[in-house]
């Protein structure tokens, strides 16, 4: 996936501490810690509903770290992965289903190939995340949702 497309997921410049050329730079900028704000933005990118929202902002970085990464205002470097993780998965589910709503629809929708559970659930986890990708691949060159 282009850097730029996971970048715009989790709220564009507002979400690195320096402007983002290519992947390198998003690694580093991962490595660094990304701002709180791309948490925020990669959540509410799916999440229309402030409750599923915070449901999964705190799936995503449990509650009391949450609360401790407010005061700094970055996320740590493993988290700060887990959110460019899942900002990659919408973004590519957004390129395959050519529509954000429906990309949403897909994201929040319990899959069988998943265990009747929600891609975008399954895509906290790094394995999960790429069992996902090969399910949106397959989308892409025909084979059924």
């Amino acid at each position: 996936m282009q850097p730029q497309a996971v970048l715009e997921v989790m709220g564009g410049s507002a979400a690195v501490h320096a402007p983002v050329r290519g992947l390198t730079d998003l690694r580093t900028e991962i490595n660094k810690g990304l701002r709180l704000e791309a948490l925020h933005k990669t959540v509410e990118h799916v999440f229309r509903d402030p409750a599923e929202r915070r449901r999964f902002l705190y799936r995503v970085v449990p509650e009391g770290s949450y609360k401790r990464r407010v005061k700094v205002g970055h996320l740590t470097p493993g988290e700060s992965e887990r959110v460019a993780r899942l900002a990659s998965v919408i973004a590519l589910a957004e390129d395959v289903w050519g529509d954000a709503d429906d990309a949403r629809q897909f994201l929040i929708t319990p899959h069988p190939e998943l265990e009747d559970r929600p891609p975008l659930e399954v895509a906290v986890e790094e394995f999960g995340a790429r069992h996902v990708e090969q399910i949106l691949e397959g989308i892409r060159h025909g084979l059924p949702a």
